[in-house]
């Protein structure tokens, strides 16, 4: 981790994220609270089960946020990219932190004292009704992975998690918008799937005999979007 300067009025982020709400006097008050670090991949910014002091303003890169249980195994709960915040249903809740937020590329996030960020909740009713917002479609995510995970199989898992990946990850300067930009293990894609690895490499094995998807290495290009969707609805 190395600290750097970045001031809020200039960062790409700030356009769309909750600072866009904020006036010029409590940018300059963000500004001079908050405090930004330039983390490296694999490096983790915070872990479940502390404290939240405050939350976390993601300016460049890509984070994974996950949970273990009892046995120590991880699960991934959501990713994150420019311009989201993590760490304020904890600070709000008055609760622990419920996941290990981890870089899978390098990535620049910022600090904002707790007191800064509920001042601001406080004063702004526009910053208010982006953090509830954000709160609920958050929770509209979870009950869509649940059902997910209850209803559908490996099979159309999969499916809608390339899908899923290949949206979340997709930007505006991609020549190859079929590309899933994002290179992640095969370990992580069980793990959102919620299946074995070794499942999930054969069913990638079967997409790419189905013409459905190719591979270069770890990445992956989808190639037939249409019949992707037919099976990851299957079961809806």
């Amino acid at each position: 981790m190395q600290k750097i300067h970045l001031d809020c009025k200039t960062c790409d982020a700030k356009s769309v994220s909750f600072l866009s709400y904020c006036t010029q006097e409590e940018l300059d008050i963000v500004s001079a609270a908050k405090s930004c670090s330039h983390f490296k991949k694999g490096q983790s910014i915070f872990y479940e089960d502390n404290i939240s002091l405050g939350i976390y303003c993601l300016s460049k890169g890509t984070i994974k946020l996950t949970r273990s249980n009892k046995d120590g195994k991880e699960q991934i709960i959501r990713f994150a990219r420019e311009g989201e915040f993590l760490g304020y249903r904890a600070l709000i809740a008055e609760e622990p932190l419920v996941a290990t937020a981890t870089c899978i590329e390098d990535t620049i996030c910022c600090f904002i004292p707790k007191d800064v960020f509920l001042n601001l909740l406080e004063k702004n009713a526009q910053i208010n009704k982006h953090m509830l917002k954000s709160l609920c479609h958050d929770l509209g995510l979870a009950d869509e992975r649940i059902q997910s995970l209850a209803q559908k199989s490996v099979r159309e898992r999969l499916a809608e998690t390339l899908l899923f990946l290949q949206k979340t990850f997709q930007n505006e300067n991609d020549t190859d918008e079929n590309l899933i930009s994002v290179t992640l293990p095969r370990e992580d894609i069980a793990n959102i799937v919620g299946t074995a690895t070794e499942t999930v490499i054969r069913l990638l094995s079967e997409f790419k005999n189905d013409k459905l998807i190719d591979m270069e290495g770890k990445k992956i290009r989808i190639l037939n979007k249409i019949a992707l969707e037919k099976i990851s609805h299957a079961s809806v």
